[in-house]
């Protein structure tokens, strides 16, 4: 018990420094995510031998994992899944998972050896970190603009495709089977959405407790979304499917019960996700990775980073580019930030290749350079993205017109075009700022008035 404590609280260090290294960082390039699997890689078993993995942090970083999930299925809107855009993010996913597929059989046979392991490579290749990336969309400014919406729709697939995936083709048990058992999944995630939502609808007295408690010790609200969680989870685990799809399916039931959103309520799992359990399932990640697996397989690393893009950002960029609604209003440039925002992986990479390092399928090795590589993605995607978005913002192809018009010498333009973008760049802060803020009042508002 007491090394455990003492790793939980050198976590708990980790996870209280890491915001304070990445505030340091100029323009914050690197996520804080990224921190936290670096430092857990870093005192890990494969590094210091600082930290040690046991039942409880393990217990710990499942629920991390299922906050991330939950809180990522709760931002979802289903009927943007349904227009236009949603329908061909989709479409698009499954382009990926056919390239994958073909991508996988033409790996090299001591890199996978079985046919689950290829669909577990598979999977790997097709993912959207949205949960990840929702936060580096807020700090940044973009939720809300067209290119936060198009992450989010086409992100949405690759996180919800990847989840059901994994379900069907790394079951161990037959395919008719796994299609049973998620009917049944679904059939009780539509009861449970259907009563919740009625006894809102009515009033009922149990609602209006749930209401009139939401602020006081009892905290129902919360309560009761853990409860919901936890609930799905066990029932994942229980028919063996893993748990990140009942935590998805917590996330559609709540958006589902309160469409409209309730700022109190999320700041509150949010404070529970971000500020405690989160962290810890991403040093529990780092934790993962063999440093020594890694530098003994680069060219893997390099190789597996390359085949993201490939497989993930290219068939999302072609999407992008010949979709009539995004072509309308929407620059190339753009349409590539978004690719590299929806090429970002990694906590469905660390369930796939568990799942698939338990039943055999797949080397601890091989697991830990994968893992390694979605780590880089959570760094590398966002300031890929980052740049390209900048680049949209100073207009390089006007910024050439102007200068082969003689509208200047070249460095009056590029300096012009350089404090153009500056300037947008920072209006995206403004507005950050400010909705945090409106949120902040409005939060504060709902509780005044429930409290009154």
């Amino acid at each position: 018990m007491a090394e455990e404590l003492i790793t939980l609280a050198i976590v708990a260090l980790v996870a209280a420094v890491c915001p304070l290294i990445a505030q340091r960082i100029p323009r914050k390039s690197i996520p804080e995510a990224v921190l936290l699997i670096a430092f857990g890689a870093l005192l890990g078993p494969y590094g210091l031998n600082v930290i040690h993995t046991s039942s409880s942090l393990t217990l710990l970083s499942d629920l991390g994992l299922a906050v991330l999930f939950l809180l990522a299925g709760y931002e979802i809107d289903p009927r943007e899944l349904t227009d236009a855009e949603g329908r061909r993010g989709l479409v698009t996913w499954v382009v990926t998972l056919g390239l994958a597929f073909l991508v996988v059989m033409m790996l090299p046979a001591d890199f996978i050896t079985t046919a689950e392991g290829h669909a577990a490579a598979t999977i790997v290749l097709t993912t959207t970190a949205l949960g990840t990336l929702m936060p580096i969309l807020t700090e940044r400014g973009l939720m809300g603009t067209r290119v936060g919406d198009l992450v989010i729709k086409f992100g949405t697939w690759g996180e919800l495709g990847p989840v059901l995936a994994m379900a069907v083709l790394l079951s161990v048990r037959s395919k008719a089977q796994t299609a049973l058992i998620l009917l049944v999944l679904a059939l009780f995630c539509v009861f449970t959405a259907h009563f919740a939502k009625r006894a809102r609808r009515d009033g009922s007295k149990f609602y209006n407790f749930m209401t009139q408690n939401a602020d006081s010790t009892a905290q129902t609200f919360v309560r009761f979304t853990v409860l919901l969680l936890i609930v799905f989870v066990a029932l994942s685990a229980v028919f063996d499917l893993d748990i990140v799809l009942g935590a998805f399916a917590a996330g559609f039931v709540l958006r589902y019960v309160i469409p409209e959103g309730n700022k109190n309520l999320e700041g509150k799992l949010n404070a529970i996700g971000y500020g405690f359990l989160i962290p810890l399932f991403f040093v529990a990640s780092g934790m993962k990775i063999d440093l020594a697996a890694i530098g003994q397989r680069p060219i893997l690393l390099v190789a597996f980073i390359f085949l993201l893009l490939l497989v993930r950002a290219v068939p999302v960029y072609i999407s992008l580019i010949t979709s009539p609604t995004v072509r309308a209003d929407v620059s190339r440039t753009n349409c590539l930030s978004v690719a590299f925002y929806c090429t970002t992986a990694l906590p469905i990479i660390v369930a796939v290749t568990s799942v698939a390092t338990s039943s055999g399928v797949m080397t601890d090795e091989v697991a830990s350079v994968l893992v390694a590589a979605g780590a880089i993605s959570v760094f590398l995607m966002p300031l890929l993205a980052s740049a390209a978005y900048r680049v949209s913002d100073a207009e390089p192809i006007h910024a050439i017109h102007e200068i082969r018009a003689h509208e200047g010498t070249p460095s009056e333009v590029l300096h012009t075009h350089l404090e153009h973008e500056r300037r947008l760049a920072r209006e995206r802060a403004e507005r950050a700022r400010r909705r945090a803020e409106d949120a902040r009042r409005a939060n504060e508002e709902y509780v005044r008035q429930h409290r009154m």
